[in-house]
């Protein structure tokens, strides 16, 4: 079994570890195309951060769905979906829907999740709200 060393190599370890998974077949966006797709109006941002979180600061025009309900709510019945969120349910075939966290784990589960159950354009922010924060908040 490999192990990460401890410290600062270990966080460099798991850093090209997450780096090599998301590379290896996860999509993803980078802050650059996602500047130029919300501009356009072309993306779906889903902060799946907790409440809490998302209430303290989030990417503008985000929906907060939690990714301890996510698969839950995109297992919904569209008006079900738009009662409780106030917006109509992603499509599965729905280009560039975009999954953050704060720092990419949980995005990057969201989007697994996501492509899933179907929704073939699902990404995952790499940057995160930790990113979007230091360079456009």
């Amino acid at each position: 079994m490999l192990r990460a060393p401890r410290g600062l190599a270990g966080a460099a370890f798991l850093k090209l570890a997450f780096a090599a998974r998301t590379m290896a077949g996860e999509p993803t966006v980078l802050l650059p195309e996602l500047r130029s797709l919300l501009a356009s109006g072309r993306a779906r941002l889903i902060d799946v951060r907790s409440r809490e979180e998302a209430a303290a600061g989030t990417i503008p025009g985000a929906l907060n769905i939690p990714v301890s309900v996510l698969e839950t709510a995109l297992r919904m019945e569209p008006a079900a979906f738009k009662a409780l969120y106030s917006t109509e349910k992603p499509k599965l075939e729905d280009e560039n829907l975009i999954f953050f966290c704060q720092k990419g784990r949980r995005g990057f589960q969201a989007t697994q999740l996501a492509r899933g159950l179907g929704y073939k354009g699902a990404r995952n922010y790499e940057g995160a709200y930790s990113e979007w924060f230091q360079k456009e908040g």
